[in-house]
């Protein structure tokens, strides 16, 4: 199976990284095209989480190419990725919990160039549009909030930088399965407005019914790749990470 021939935002070539003499992943291929949603299912200790770090260029590789809207970035720092336009959700989120939720979101701004910054109070209106529950807690300190509502304000101030690649790590982590619909509901539509995102998750099932592409990254090699829907119905990925369960979005 192969991915879609949707221009291409992100392509990632032959990507390696190693933890020591540990190789924890090994000639990766991956491509998101541009307004669309990639999914990267796995078992745990797969290389997910690390895909990502290496991408966004919190790892250093140990091989490949990682390309961004046709610029090499591997081995850039992180903040000149986040300039150019990517930016990462972590799976732990990485609030600051001391601040208000509104401080929280303008921190995510913080690297728009000078000339965007007079933006910020139109982007911080589009994010309480988006996560109203965001607007209502506005002066409410990060640390009081769900785990859900933190889910929101992590992804809010992602979009706060105006990025062209979202990547997002295990979203629906540790979430009550009405919370994971909103989220993934959210990141729906994020692609209806013209975003591209490349999400990591272990939700197989979920993450499927909203991608346009999977990959399936195994032992930190893809063992599968192609259209979201066939992989859905692939009879390996439907026994190993599907099962007879229900939906939960």
């Amino acid at each position: 199976m192969t991915a879609s021939p949707t221009e291409a935002l992100l392509e990632v070539r032959g990507l390696a990284v190693r933890y020591g003499k540990v190789l924890a992943l090994q000639g990766v291929d991956l491509r998101v095209g541009r307004g669309r949603i990639v999914t990267v299912i796995g078992p745990n200790g797969a290389g997910k989480t690390t895909l990502l770090a290496a991408i966004a260029g919190l790892i250093p590789c140990a091989a490949g190419e990682v390309v961004l809207a046709g610029e090499a970035i591997g081995g850039a720092p992180v903040e000149d990725n986040v300039a150019r336009g990517l930016s990462l959700v972590a799976e732990t989120r990485e609030l600051f919990t001391a601040m208000t939720v509104e401080d929280n979101l303008l921190l995510g701004a913080f690297s728009l160039p000078r000339t965007r910054r007079r933006e910020r109070g139109a982007m911080l209106e589009e994010v309480f549009r988006t996560f109203p529950r965001l607007r209502e807690r506005r002066r409410q300190l990060a640390g009081t909030l769900s785990g859900g509502e933190r889910q929101m304000l992590a992804l809010g101030r992602a979009l706060m930088s105006g990025p062209r690649l979202l990547l997002l790590d295990e979203p629906s982590l540790g979430l009550a399965p009405l919370v994971v619909r909103e989220i993934f509901q959210v990141i729906a539509e994020l692609r209806r407005r013209g975003a591209s995102v490349l999400l990591v998750e272990q939700n197989a099932r979920a993450a499927l019914q909203i991608a346009d592409e999977g990959y399936v990254l195994e032992s930190g090699e893809v063992s599968l790749a192609g259209p979201a829907r066939a992989l859905a119905s692939d009879p390996r990925v439907v026994e190993t990470y599907l099962g007879l369960g229900r939906s939960t979005v």
